[in-house]
């Protein structure tokens, strides 16, 4: 870029950017510009660093407080959340968050066991234990990898309520053959395996057409308990789907998964608005790569949306999403999936990056209202931004980490820290990497 250019969108960024101070106003801007909007999507920009956590955790804490909001739903598995649902809304002691943590046990562990998520919870816990049973604060998973836990969580469901129903969906179940997701993708896609599609559907049918008589009884507790079963039954369907279509290309499986995010979504308002006998207003925990617009990125050109997208396409200005990002510091991370997590340190942002232009304003810490012309058009040129997911191969960061975005139609702000801590898991055993 020219330099008077340059030396202009610097001054120009340093006259927008609010620094965040340690008060407890320091999001008071980014709450007057959210207004009444229904949903809060709040992003990351790794899915292993202390300071993003914190601060999605604060703002979501004000937007309950403050704004009426009645659910966090996050990019982790339906059954998992659903475990921590129901310890806030106040099953079993306070002290049993632990029990509600440690059914996250497939990798990647630390993005949902970690000290932020337990203390969260807990106060969480404490908030609605003020509220009516109709009025508590729900906490849902939105991602669809837990395909053998949902069947389980199905089946175990209707011999609590309808035994031979119970019966038919093992049997139908049974299709899958308790093969790992992966091995039953990649051999329906071959051939060699019957798909289970048919059964899922009529298992998910058949939960569907019985609703009325699962629900008729108990209430409240009937009423999540059955949207906790039908939403796995519609999780095996999705993701049956997902498993069959991950070996036949990225953005065929990341669009399944993104559209189910947002199907899941969609039902979660269903159920909210009759619970609360109003429009329901929902915070999303996800990463940027999901809560920011696919189409200010180079995802669109590869035929790929997300739930940002979606949520925008069918909200409109209903929704806010904020973004995060970081030039250096630590991130809890792992070489490879299914890799032990290490503290490994992140290199600074690469020349010409937001990261970069970011490193070189006058705050270290600042939030960036993104509705501006003059930004818009000093910003009009598409950079480079990070994303750091589980995995972070740093000898490889352009190309495993970058790609092109257009900043102010990705987000409605952005938050930025520049030097961050690796997330603190609550399991013990990691190497250092220096």
């Amino acid at each position: 870029m020219h330099t008077d250019v340059y030396k202009k969108l610097i001054k120009l960024l340093n006259n927008a950017i609010i620094p965040l101070k340690n008060t407890n106003k320091r999001y008071s801007s980014l709450l007057e510009e959210i207004e009444d909007k229904r949903f809060v999507l709040i992003g990351e920009a790794s899915h292993g660093t202390q300071e993003f956590y914190q601060a999605r955790i604060e703002i979501t804490q004000k937007l309950i407080e403050e704004k009426g909001f009645m659910a966090i739903a996050i990019e982790g598995d339906w059954p998992d959340a659903y475990n921590i649902h129901r310890y806030v809304q106040g099953k079993g002691s306070k002290e049993s968050w632990q029990d509600a943590l440690h059914h996250f046990t497939r990798f990647p562990t630390w993005m949902w066991c970690n000290t932020s998520i337990a203390q969260f919870i807990q106060w969480l816990r404490d908030y609605n234990d003020n509220l009516l049973p109709s009025e508590k604060i729900g906490f849902f998973g939105l991602d669809l990898y837990s395909l053998n836990a949902s069947m389980e969580a199905v089946i175990d469901y209707l011999m609590k309520v309808d035994r031979e129903a119970a019966r038919r969906a093992k049997s139908r179940y049974a299709c899958f053959d308790h093969t790992e997701p992966q091995t039953y993708g990649y051999l329906a896609n071959l051939g060699v395996k019957k798909t289970c599609i048919n059964e899922a559907i009529s298992v998910l049918i058949e939960l569907q057409k019985k609703s009325l008589d699962y629900i008729h009884k108990d209430g409240i507790r009937a009423e999540d308990e059955y949207f906790f079963a039908a939403q796995n039954a519609r999780l095996v369907k999705n993701a049956e789907k997902y498993y069959r279509t991950m070996f036949a290309g990225r953005a065929s499986s990341w669009n399944i998964r993104d559209k189910h995010m947002m199907e899941t979504l969609q039902q979660l308002v269903d159920h909210l608005e009759n619970r609360f006998k109003k429009p329901a207003k929902i915070i999303i925990w996800a990463h940027n790569s999901h809560i920011g617009d696919a189409r200010a990125t180079e995802m669109s050109q590869q035929g790929e949306v997300n739930i940002g997208q979606l949520i925008r396409e069918a909200y409109d200005k209903q929704c806010y999403s904020i973004g995060f990002s970081t030039y250096d510091g630590f991130v809890t991370a792992a070489d490879d999936w299914d890799m032990p997590y290490e503290y490994k340190r992140i290199t600074p942002g690469l020349e010409g990056s937001y990261e970069d232009l970011f490193h070189q304003l006058k705050y270290d810490t600042f939030i960036l209202h993104l509705h501006n012309e003059e930004l818009e058009h000093f910003l009009k040129i598409p950079r480079l931004q990070r994303a750091i997911g589980v995995i972070y191969r740093p000898e490889t960061e352009r190309l495993s980490h970058y790609f092109f975005t257009h900043l102010t139609h990705q987000f409605d702000c952005i938050i930025h820290f520049d030097t961050t801590q690796a997330l603190k898991p609550l399991t013990l055993g990691l190497k250092v990497s220096h």
